[in-house]
């Protein structure tokens, strides 16, 4: 898989995951439109209870995806599914670098 996915577990908790990634500017759009397919796919998916996207403010070519998931093994199936297999596959001639992919446990 492209990118780093930092912390994967398989603990029952809620998941929270956030990925950042820079297109080159020139592709800005096209990184829009495929992270936009992905989320309305994943929004679909069990276990799934938010998934955003956000562009940077200063920065239209910088976006992230803001994901929560009842639970690890729910964001895993999500990472090994076919549609975000083909997400993954339209970002190379898109993505200025690897994409950063963080799992986060909420603290309060």
């Amino acid at each position: 898989m492209a990118g780093q996915v930092a912390g994967m577990t398989t603990s029952t908790g809620t998941v929270n995951v956030v990925a950042s990634l820079q297109a080159r500017p020139e592709q800005a759009a096209a990184l829009s439109s495929v992270l936009g397919e992905l989320a309305r796919a994943g929004r679909e998916q069990p276990g799934n209870r938010r998934f955003e996207v956000h562009r940077q403010a200063d920065d239209p070519s910088r976006l992230i995806t803001i994901e929560q998931w009842d639970s690890a093994d729910a964001a895993d199936a999500h990472m090994a599914s076919a549609y975000v297999a083909t997400a993954l596959g339209k970002l190379g001639d898109i993505l200025a670098g690897p994409p950063q992919i963080v799992r986060f446990a909420q603290v309060e």
